[in-house]
């Protein structure tokens, strides 16, 4: 049985597909934007219109690249704060043209280099967070590899998350946790087990709405599997007359509990 760490490993391998090979392989006619209009393209993330069994969609996702030399060109799939300022305009204007959004994640965080923090990091994400949570078109983000802290949430406050099996999704990396509780990022897998970061955790909290199967990862029928199942879902929420109030609901009811009554006794 494959640890919390071993779905890290998996998520990490150079031979997944990309967000590039999601894009190609399910949308037809993509066709690519550039740009924030503010400071500069980013290459970590790319975005466009495509379709989807016809109909026009706005699609969104962070790029790690394959080779070393894509990977370098990528940030390594780390954007900085223009890639999620590109992404927003794409969604903004996704919802002028009522145009469902589809982002695929694949990202160990965002870009953490001094240019960045004085670019408006954080202020990127949190302006992604505030604009997603209101947009009034559809939203389904697509976990597919690493999932990490606000880096991966800026583009997953979605009406469906969906995650493959062996994605993960975590606040903080395993040798990042590992270094600040225990000093020592070899016990990585250790803290793995803690962070309920794989895409079962997920769905048992409620984060995630679905995993999928990846047992022929990248061959023309998963692909097609996903594009089949991508264009019912949106049928489904495209009927749906209050996506952002829900779309609210959704992410206010994470952190709930209850407390168990012989506790409450105590």
């Amino acid at each position: 049985m494959a640890t919390a760490y071993d779905r890290v490993r998996a998520a990490r391998q150079s031979s997944r597909p990309t967000s590039y090979d999601y894009i190609t392989g399910i949308f037809d006619g993509f066709i690519e934007l550039h740009g924030d209009r503010r400071f500069a393209d980013d290459h970590a993330v790319i975005g466009g219109i495509g379709r989807l069994a016809g109909r026009p969609v706005t699609v969104i996702g962070i790029e790690k690249g394959h080779t070393a030399k894509e990977r370098v060109y990528r940030s390594f799939g780390q954007p900085g704060p223009e890639g999620y300022r590109k992404s927003l305009r794409l969604m903004r204007q996704a919802e002028k043209f009522g145009r469902p959004v589809i982002c695929f994640i694949d990202t160990s965080g965002a870009f953490c280099g001094v240019g960045a923090e004085e670019r408006g990091q954080g202020q990127a994400i949190a302006e992604s967070l505030y604009e997603m949570s209101s947009l009034d078109v559809p939203i389904i983000s697509v976990f597919i590899g690493e999932g990490g802290s606000g880096g991966a949430l800026a583009l997953a406050v979605a009406d469906r998350v969906w995650m493959l099996e062996n994605a993960v999704y975590s606040v903080i990396s395993p040798e990042g946790c590992a270094s600040i509780l225990w000093k020592d990022a070899s016990r990585a897998e250790q803290a793995a087990d803690h962070l309920m970061l794989t895409a079962d955790d997920a769905l048992n909290l409620g984060v995630a709405d679905r995993i999928i199967d990846e047992s022929d990862i990248g061959s023309e029928d998963f692909f097609e599997r996903i594009r089949n199942d991508l264009s019912h879902e949106l049928d489904v929420l495209s009927a749906d007359g209050s996506l952002a109030e829900n779309r609210y609901r959704r992410f206010r009811a994470f952190g709930t509990y209850r407390e168990r009554e012989d506790a409450a006794e105590q």
